[in-house]
């Protein structure tokens, strides 16, 4: 007579469950491997192509800008053409250094746009005049010390067709188009639309 199997006694391991995969043949590895790659290297074209033609990062070389700038603020650019095409007054551009400008050795330089093309801008006192009224600046900060000396020193401009007259916020400290002229558009990079890092650390401000 047989005896009955206790059903609460522990059962064998499945002999199946505890057999090791065989591992991948060489031409699946292989094809793995390829995939991985071209994976990685499209990821660095999408990366290259971002920076060439829609988004890089720029940092703030001096204190030009203060204090809406800090020296050493990580900024991104946007570069795409339509936000390029549409520049406007106020807005913070990073552009190429024009011939003129012989006071840096910096090759992309970071300003505030003021004078459109066709304007006329001049100042009178402490305020900024276009075609001989005065504008509006809200995003300009208040001026004091270093930043106030001779803030809005401008000379009577006609600016060309193209062109913009870019200053800097700490205008008492600011070598720009009052004293080596008009950007040509060919010269802007690109619009700055947000500071990422400051002091060291993560701060995001949008523009």
């Amino acid at each position: 007579m047989s005896e009955t199997p206790d059903p609460s006694a522990p059962r064998p391991p499945d002999v199946a469950s505890v057999t090791a995969s065989p591992p991948p043949p060489a031409a699946h590895r292989l094809r793995r491997g390829l995939e991985w790659l071209a994976v990685l290297v499209v990821a660095a074209l999408l990366a290259l192509g971002l920076r060439a033609y829609a988004v890089q990062t720029f940092y703030v070389p001096s204190g030009s800008m203060l204090p809406t700038l800090q020296i050493g603020d990580r900024m991104l650019v946007d570069k795409l053409p339509w936000v390029v095409d549409d520049i406007r007054r106020g807005d913070i551009i990073v552009f190429r250094r024009t011939p003129a400008d012989k006071t840096v050795a910096d090759s992309d330089l970071v300003k505030r746009v003021i004078g459109l093309p066709g304007e006329t801008i001049s100042s009178r006192g402490d305020t900024v005049l276009i075609d001989g009224k005065p504008i509006s600046e809200p995003w300009l900060p208040k001026l004091v010390g270093q930043c106030y000396q001779s803030a809005f020193d401008i000379p009577t401009t006609h600016i060309a067709p193209g062109h913009y007259f870019v200053m800097g916020d700490c205008r008492g400290n600011s070598y720009d188009s009052r004293y080596w002229g008009t950007v040509p558009h060919s010269y802007i990079v690109g619009k700055v639309f947000v500071v990422l890092w400051r002091h060291g650390h993560p701060w995001f401000h949008w523009f």
